[in-house]
């Protein structure tokens, strides 16, 4: 969520070809290369349509087969590309990577430290801001990740500087004067609190899932929770030593061949 496919997208598109699949790799509705005004905003529903509609593209290529067009989701991503799938059966096989439910992150924060009235005062706040904009006034952006560390840093949120504000993970987009990745519009960012991306996701069967996340992952538990919500064919692979962060780019930990493995299973499922 807010990245830019220079960063995780890329890698793991990369990766993929090398395997031998065709990959495509995006920016959401937006954010990054991706047009879409305000910048920054947030908007689950196209962020899925987004999905649906680079299935339309691969599926224009005269050497792709519209028939084994798969998915991979990486943290925010992988609640939109749960979304999507629900209604978009074209989509044939997905996968999650160190999924982040972006809905119950905003309405409840990691691990549950989010109070009703602190999320009573995010909406109002976010809609008087919405007033503002209307009448003139400047953009405000929200969250995400810190620009700078200080001593109180939740550890979380160095976990996310260590990617996302230095030079493993950085980047800035054209015309930007600082780093806006993961930093959502303040009027715009509530819009996850009505996002409920595991809901009805059995429905997604029998198409198969696949679960990944780190034994020490902060966000650990919703790949856990989608897993027991989902029906079957599903997998859960956890993967040793690995937080939440270092399935983004740790190349030696990211089970590549757990990847190849569940979508080549679907491919020789589908053709027999």
């Amino acid at each position: 969520m807010g990245a830019v496919n220079e960063q995780s997208a890329n890698l793991y598109a990369t990766k993929m070809a090398e395997q031998g699949y065709v990959t495509l790799s995006l920016d959401l509705p937006f954010w990054g290369s991706s047009e879409g005004q305000p910048r920054n905003a947030v908007s689950p529903d196209i962020y899925a349509e987004s999905l649906s509609a680079a299935v339309e593209f691969l599926g224009s290529q005269a050497f792709v087969d519209r028939a084994r067009i798969d998915a991979i989701g990486v943290c925010g991503s992988g609640s939109f590309v749960i979304s999507a799938a629900k209604i978009d059966p074209r989509l044939k096989a997905i996968a999650t990577v160190s999924m982040y439910d972006m809905g119950a992150a905003s309405r409840h924060a990691v691990q549950q430290s989010q109070t009703l009235e602190e999320r009573r005062k995010i909406i109002a706040e976010a809609a008087e801001q919405r007033q503002m904009e209307f009448n003139g006034g400047t953009i405000r952006y929200t969250g995400g990740t810190v620009l700078e560390l200080a001593e109180d840093t939740h550890p979380i949120q160095r976990e996310f500087y260590d990617f996302y504000r230095t030079s493993r993970g950085q980047s800035t987009p054209p015309g930007a004067s600082v780093q806006t990745t993961t930093k959502p519009t303040l009027s715009s960012d509530v819009k996850f609190m009505n996002f409920y991306p595991f809901s009805d996701i059995e429905t997604i069967s029998p198409r198969p899932l696949l679960f990944i996340t780190g034994d020490s992952a902060h966000f650990r538990e919703v790949g856990e929770d989608a897993y027991q919500r989902a029906a079957e064919p599903k997998k859960l692979h956890i993967v040793p030593g690995a937080g939440h962060v270092d399935l983004y780019d740790r190349v030696a930990l990211i089970p590549w061949d757990a990847l190849n493995a569940f979508f080549g299973k679907h491919r020789a499922a589908a053709s027999a």
